[in-house]
């Protein structure tokens, strides 16, 4: 399931609180992202039908809660990247960011202890 941007942030709102309506949401990311009303609730209808979210009839509203777990959201984005930008190859984007920008001697130890537990695992 491919979702955008603008849909993500939605997702973002929903992750953090759930349910809520499109009213809720609106005042919570509408402003920032400089989106009217009808712009939430065109992103919340795409989302309805990608199946990431679900709507509940509230009385005269419907409550809004994910359908798409955020992890799984996650793990879906990442391996895009890591296959468009890095063919796939972790180690080509851990080179990347070791190259690009100077990591820190905590940044370095927690990849040193994720190889140890790695190399732990049967």
């Amino acid at each position: 399931m491919r979702i955008s941007e603008a849909e993500s942030i939605v997702m973002q709102c929903l992750w953090t609180q759930a349910p809520r309506t499109s009213e809720e949401i609106f005042a919570a990311i509408g402003s920032a992202n400089g989106w009217q009303e009808a712009t939430v609730k065109t992103l919340l209808n795409r989302l309805l039908n990608k199946g990431a979210l679900a709507a509940e009839r509230d009385g005269r509203r419907y409550l809004y809660r994910p359908l798409l777990k955020r992890a799984d959201y996650v793990h879906e984005e990442s391996k895009s990247l890591l296959d468009r930008l890095y063919g796939g190859q972790v180690s080509a984007l851990v080179a990347h960011f070791s190259r690009g920008e100077k990591l820190s001697r905590r940044e370095i130890d927690e990849l040193r202890a994720l190889i140890e537990e790695i190399d732990r695992e049967p």
